[in-house]
């Protein structure tokens, strides 16, 4: 692994701890108002903390994307991307109405399997490492969230949507984040998260004033370290980092939420939830053991063939 990719990699590592983090002011925060109007004010005070930059960005250019040309690429490409992180974050929350929030974070979970077989469709094989800590991963984060009978409750479906829907977003990103400026998708994407969140509080449930001012605190910490920094950092990770990494690293959300969810709200954790939580960064290292090996078997390959070619 070349050193750009290992940088991306610690940047999407921090992303996934300002994500965890977030778990407990979420949890907070749905105690005085409900899950559309939090994800709408938080992210839209994320897109204004990100507007200065973003303006910036616009001003200095995007790159074309090859397949696409014309200016109103990076436009679509925002648009599409804000859509799916919308339809990601509130079809999860739609699921934990009708689901356990054990059983959603496991679900949700599996676009760390989704990405590589999608990848397949493409016939891109992110190679045996990669498959080897999604399963690591998704076998940890199995025993960590669920804590009952695996059973399709009528919220699983929609949480299931959510997986395919994160990993759509996750490989999108990582096809456009090279080709714009860092701060245009993570802005503009949280500007139309925000601004469809904000329509269907409206439609289905019945935001206040006096609600979000109650909940001022907590929403102010998930909009700006998670969808500012958060968002941003992923975005800027994503340039150089395969997404197949990606959503290895970024499964390790779900240990720090529970992390801090044992630490700031009381939350316990037995054994098999221990068990699993010390599977998911093994499931990394293995992945990085494995790549490690892969490189230096390439590194040997190349260095015999230029012996044998006399360079």
């Amino acid at each position: 692994m070349n050193t750009r990719i290992l940088k991306a990699n610690l940047l999407l590592f921090l992303a996934a701890l300002v994500w965890g983090t977030t778990f407990v002011a979420q949890r907070v925060g749905m105690d005085h108002v409900g899950p559309l109007t939090y994800s709408g004010v938080r992210f839209a005070l994320g897109a204004l903390a990100l507007s200065p930059l973003a303006w910036i960005g616009m001003k200095r250019g995007t790159r074309p994307v090859p397949e696409l040309t014309g200016k109103w690429v990076p436009l679509w490409g925002t648009l599409l991307a804000g859509v799916l992180m919308c339809g990601g974050i509130n079809l999860r929350q739609k699921g934990i109405v009708y689901t356990t929030a054990g059983k959603a974070a496991f679900i949700t979970g599996l676009y760390v399997i989704i990405i590589p077989v999608l990848g397949l469709l493409r016939r891109n094989n992110p190679g045996a490492g990669v498959w080897t800590g999604a399963v690591f991963g998704a076998c940890g984060m199995y025993l960590l969230s669920v804590r009952e009978d695996f059973t399709l409750a009528p919220g699983d479906g929609w949480v299931l949507v959510c997986a395919f829907v994160w990993a759509l977003q996750v490989m999108f990103l990582g096809y456009i984040a090279p080709r714009m400026n860092t701060y245009v998708p993570a802005c503009g994407q949280a500007l139309v998260c925000s601004l469809l969140s904000l329509v269907l509080a409206l439609l289905f449930e019945s935001p206040s004033l006096g609600a979000i001012w109650s909940a001022a605190a907590p929403i102010f910490y998930g909009g700006v370290m998670s969808v500012a920094v958060g968002f941003t950092l992923q975005v800027i990770a994503q340039k150089d980092s395969p997404p197949a990494h990606a959503a290895i690293i970024l499964q390790i959300e779900t240990l720090i939420g529970a992390v801090s969810g044992w630490a700031v709200l009381g939350e316990t954790m037995g054994t098999r939830a221990l068990t699993g939580a010390a599977l998911m960064p093994g499931g990394m290292a293995a992945a990085r053991f494995r790549e490690l090996r892969e490189d230096r078997h390439a590194r040997e390959e190349r260095r015999k063939m230029r012996v044998v070619r006399g360079e």
